[in-house]
């Protein structure tokens, strides 16, 4: 137990608490049993040391921060942790990547119910799964998700500009004003280009080729350790979802014809479409269906994205489609701001929320495919400024 505490020292010299994501004050940290779930990279582990050191002093026997992969649990279960860490007058245990301890959510239940005056807080994978785990959490655990980072958190993190966080409903309410707030700090176009490129996951240091390759070792794990061990998929088939990764990243929006997709990358027809379901639990791709309702859901997407913009150009090796990069981009910020995204089949790209249409493109996009359609707007890349309902794309970034 003591190793444990002088391993959490260490760490938490070396976490900086200068710049600190905004998901550290949505959370709601009095809870008894929290769930913080997202993608491999995009800083779980760095929330909680930094939550941590800016809660409690430097040698706090109250807190103890603990990777379920450390080699402790070679010869000791999380319950004798537990009990330990109680005794000794511990308050808050935070327990990061469970997914990778087999019993993980059967031992956090009985520790709940052993120590009700024990706070949990744990992270895991973007699959993981509370409400279908071995022992259901979902009644007792407030889950809270974590996306990458927004284009308005690049800018505060990268670029030392903070602008405060829009909903949507604002957002396309007081565009103008907060575009001339953000020109006011700062040319976005430029920045904009940037983060499409390496602005995403919080671990760029000014190296893009190293950025791409720590991108691909995250694609690596999911594939290969976190989809077999969480979804069972086949080890042996890693490279054939890595093909079909590549596939759809080389696409122009990848619209479905899953028959040929099978053929193309020798599998089943339902073993495509049930691959395609776990990568987009994984979020490495967006599956969008034209209606959210439908039981078509149950079959197989309208369309299929790479999941961010950064993880598009790691991918594909040559140039990327610019309406790709666009499209994914908004996608991308909507959903993980949690909107509902569906695919305009009939007029527009997206619908949101049932309620918004947008349609993405150039600086010279026309209303054509969306006129008379009521709360209806062009986000469109390479403009600076708003222009009645033509908005400028960067700016849907600006809503986490």
């Amino acid at each position: 137990m003591e190793s444990l505490f002088q391993k959490q020292e260490r760490l938490l010299a070396q976490t900086q608490t200068d710049i600190v994501r905004d998901t550290i004050n949505r959370i709601h940290w009095d809870k008894r049993l929290i769930a913080i779930r997202g993608s491999r990279g995009v800083g779980k582990t760095t929330l909680l040391k930094q939550f941590i050191k800016l809660n409690y002093p430097a040698g706090s026997r109250e807190v103890l921060y603990c990777s379920l992969d450390s080699m402790y649990f070679s010869n000791h279960t999380l319950l004798e942790l537990a009990e330990n860490f109680y005794l000794m007058g511990g308050k808050r245990l935070f327990l990061d990547e469970v997914h990778k301890y087999p019993t993980w959510s059967k031992e956090i239940k009985e520790i709940y119910d052993m120590y009700p005056s024990l706070q949990i807080v744990f992270t895991g994978s973007s699959l993981l799964n509370l409400l279908n785990a071995d022992a259901d959490l979902s009644r007792r655990c407030r889950p809270y998700y974590m996306p990458g980072l927004s284009f308005r958190e690049f800018l505060k993190f990268y670029k030392g500009m903070n602008v405060p966080v829009c909903e949507l409903e604002g957002l396309l309410r007081d565009a103008n004003e907060i575009c001339l707030e953000v020109n006011d700090k700062c040319r976005p176009q430029p920045l904009f280009e940037e983060y499409l490129q390496c602005g995403y996951y919080p671990f760029f240091d000014g190296n893009k080729e190293d950025y791409y390759i720590a991108i691909e070792n995250v694609v690596n794990y999911i594939t290969e350790q976190e989809l077999p061990s969480l979804c069972g998929t086949d080890p042996a088939y890693s490279r054939k979802i890595k093909a079909l990764l590549s596939i759809i990243a080389s696409s122009v929006p990848f619209e479905i014809d899953i028959t040929k997709l099978a053929k193309t990358i020798g599998l089943a027809r339902n073993s495509v479409i049930a691959y395609l379901q776990n990568l987009d639990k994984a979020e490495l791709i967006k599956l969008l269906y034209s209606d959210l309702m439908s039981i078509k859901k149950m079959q197989k997407p309208d369309k299929i994205y790479i999941q961010n913009t950064n993880l598009l150009n790691a991918i594909v090796s040559g140039n990327v489609h610019i309406g790709t990069i666009r499209e994914t981009f908004v996608i991308n910020q909507l959903s993980s701001s949690g909107h509902e995204v569906e695919y305009g089949r009939s007029a527009g790209d997206f619908v949101v929320d049932g309620r918004y249409t947008f349609e993405v493109g150039g600086p010279d996009k026309t209303f054509r495919q969306i006129a008379g359609i009521e709360n209806s707007y062009i986000l469109a890349d390479r403009i600076e400024f708003v222009s009645g309902n033509k908005l400028p794309l960067w700016l849907i970034g600006m809503i986490y």
